[in-house]
């Protein structure tokens, strides 16, 4: 499913790892989200200073009140109801409505979390009533407190700071962080799209792969995105269902297609057959190589 936001592609400097130390009045992770917006404008990030308010203004939502299951999502659900018939002219299911909502949160919302670790290594925690969302200005606002790091890491020093052994702890860190926000969220939004289990958290681990995919492409470091996801996500990460599933066709005159097989379905075709997602497991490889090539590869 593509990504539900503004794309504006471009090339930014690689990461440096671990992250430089935060500047006074800047938390850990500011840099990060200031370099997802410099190649993403679509998704702004605002982090919320001690004592500021959460954004209440006409068009924000809270992450917990989403999860509540109540008007909020009854709201947000309707919002997308009304794109889908603005878009598509027809109406879609009422669980095909609450699997795009799903999708128009999910996929920014784990940005906050696998971009500071792709860039910095540095991983947030951020439960529901840390967040809140602004579809339409495609903006979040956070409240940074508790992160973990390496112990290279400048910013291991400050009091916020979990130091963890390695990698491999770092990447258990981030499942836990993503889990802990999405998990909630599922709970609500799942009874609306009528999966449960494995098939919610299938769509949370293609939301945290194809998310972080695409943003590692516009950054320049694509492979490095692939490389990393598919550690991060490896088949064997309760809760999360499935892997990253990553794979390379081969295209016109040899050249490399990558791709991945989606573990859960986001119901795009309910809308358009003809057009189902590139990674979507009812699209063969051959229409696959014919989409990712492009008419200028002839």
């Amino acid at each position: 499913m593509p990504a539900p936001a503004l794309v504006a592609p471009a090339a930014g400097r690689r990461a440096t790892r671990p992250g430089a130390a935060p500047a006074p009045h800047t938390s850990p992770v500011a840099d990060a989200y200031a370099r997802l917006t410099g190649v993403f404008p679509g998704l702004r990030v605002s982090e919320l200073g001690p004592g500021e308010r959460t954004p209440r203004e006409e068009g924000w939502v809270s992450a917990a009140a989403l999860a509540d299951g109540g008007a909020a999502l009854d709201a947000f659900l309707a919002r997308d109801d009304e794109q889908v018939l603005r878009d598509h002219g027809r109406r879609a299911r009422p669980d095909v409505v609450a699997t795009f909502a799903l999708h128009r949160y999910a996929w920014p919302a784990c940005l906050l979390f696998t971009v500071p670790w792709f860039l910095d290594r540095r991983v947030p925690r951020l439960p529901v009533s840390d967040v809140s969302y602004q579809r339409r200005a495609g903006r979040m606002a956070v409240r940074t407190a508790a992160f973990a790091c390496l112990p290279g890491d400048p910013a291991a020093a400050l009091p916020t700071a979990r130091v963890v052994s390695g990698e491999e702890e770092l990447r258990a860190e981030l499942r836990a962080a993503v889990a802990e926000h999405l998990g909630p969220l599922l709970g609500a939004f799942g009874p609306r799209m009528r999966r449960r289990g494995r098939a919610l958290w299938g769509m949370a681990t293609d939301e945290v792969v194809e998310g972080l995919w695409h943003i590692g492409h516009l950054l320049g470091e694509e492979r490095r995105a692939m490389r990393e996801l598919g550690l991060l996500m490896p088949g064997s990460t309760a809760p999360y269902a499935g892997n990253a599933a990553f794979r390379e066709l081969t295209g016109p005159r040899g050249r490399a297609l990558p791709t991945r097989d989606r573990v859960s379905c986001c119901l795009f075709y309910t809308l358009r057959p003809q057009d189902t997602c590139t990674t979507c497991p009812r699209t063969c490889d051959a229409e696959r190589v014919a989409r990712l090539a492009g008419p200028a590869s002839g």
